[in-house]
């Protein structure tokens, strides 16, 4: 499927009424995954009332709700910057998992290792491109029950959701410089009110 990635679904109307147009965007829909499995990754490794567990677990969230948050702004400005947003809460739950493989004497694994081994990674990329939109209720695998495997898919997902939140930023700011963002708008239609209303 191709990554309807700057700034979301433009469908038919009877599409558009059924779904959100981030719900298409391949950055948001890896957010979906990685938020569900850093819950059962922290309920499973990190303490349970941890200011660690709590702090991955918004972290994730955050990466996953500021690109539907974005997506819904009127002025592109704003979805730009939830977008980055978005993008740094990622990049600090990235940090914890490598802290994580740290603290815990775990192997970082080569991407390639992380390609071959991890089929995890492979089966969740079939569910999201396997229809427009996700299903309400993904059958998205469990962690490994190795904490080591765990860790190197999560970095793995992080990483592959990081690169599509860059080129959807880029694609955004592209869009913003060719037709102008919600005050550009506002100024062309007034002048047309003006104009139209002169005399």
């Amino acid at each position: 499927m191709q990554d309807k990635g700057d700034q979301g679904y433009k469908g038919n109307r009877d599409d558009a009424k059924k779904k959100a147009g981030y719900e298409y965007l391949l950055a948001y829909k890896i957010t979906v995954p990685i938020y569900d499995l850093t819950v059962q990754f922290c309920s499973k490794y990190i303490p349970k009332n941890s200011r660690t567990n709590d702090q991955m677990v918004q972290a994730a969230r955050s990466g996953m709700q500021n690109i539907s948050e974005g997506n819904q702004q009127e002025g592109m400005k704003g979805y730009i910057k939830l977008c980055g947003v978005a993008r740094g809460s990622l990049e600090e739950l990235l940090k914890d998992y490598h802290a994580y493989a740290r603290q815990n004497r775990l192997g970082l694994w080569p991407r390639e290792r992380c390609i071959r081994e991890i089929r995890e990674t492979g089966e969740i990329w079939k569910i999201i491109k396997a229809t427009p939109t996700l299903p309400d209720i993904p059958a998205f695998p469990d962690l490994p029950n190795s904490p080591e495997h765990a860790v190197n898919m999560m970095i793995t997902l992080i990483n592959q959701a990081n690169y599509l939140i860059d080129k959807l930023v880029v694609s955004l700011k592209e869009c913003h410089m060719r037709v102008g963002g919600l005050t550009e708008e506002l100024y062309r239609k007034r002048k047309e009110y003006r104009g139209a209303n002169r005399h």
